[in-house]
């Protein structure tokens, strides 16, 4: 997998199972008391979609620029760790469209779900 950019060190993002990535849980993340911010949460999902899209392209000089991200939030994020995965849904010349998913304690609540698309340039 791609090294993480230095973003994912200030969210507290690591590496987690194959494909995963995971953002400890810090109380800087805390957005209204006792609920992860929004924003925390749309980093870690775009950043899962970047990684995906990189190693799928196997190309460290392209260029990758999010021009269309829709998060879905459908349950508060509580004060512990969360989890995202990415699926490709197309890898095409120009542009990939992603689909991202994140959870917390159990896979099959989603505290969010993501579809972006991401224009590549390629060096």
């Amino acid at each position: 997998m791609a090294p993480l950019p230095p973003y994912a060190t200030l969210l507290g993002i690591r590496l987690g199972a194959p494909g995963v990535l995971t953002m400890g849980y810090a109380a800087h993340l805390i957005g209204s008391p006792g609920r992860l911010h929004g924003g925390a949460v749309a980093g870690l999902m775009e950043l899962a979609a970047n990684l995906a899209v990189r190693d799928a392209l196997n190309d460290e000089t392209a260029s990758l620029k999010p021009v269309n991200v829709t998060v879905d939030y459908l349950r508060e994020g509580a004060p512990e760790d969360s989890h995202a995965r990415a699926v490709i849904m197309r890898l095409g010349r120009r542009v990939a469209n992603v689909r991202v998913d994140a959870w917390q304690a159990d896979e099959s609540r989603l505290i969010a779900a993501a579809r972006l698309n991401i224009l590549i340039a390629r060096g």
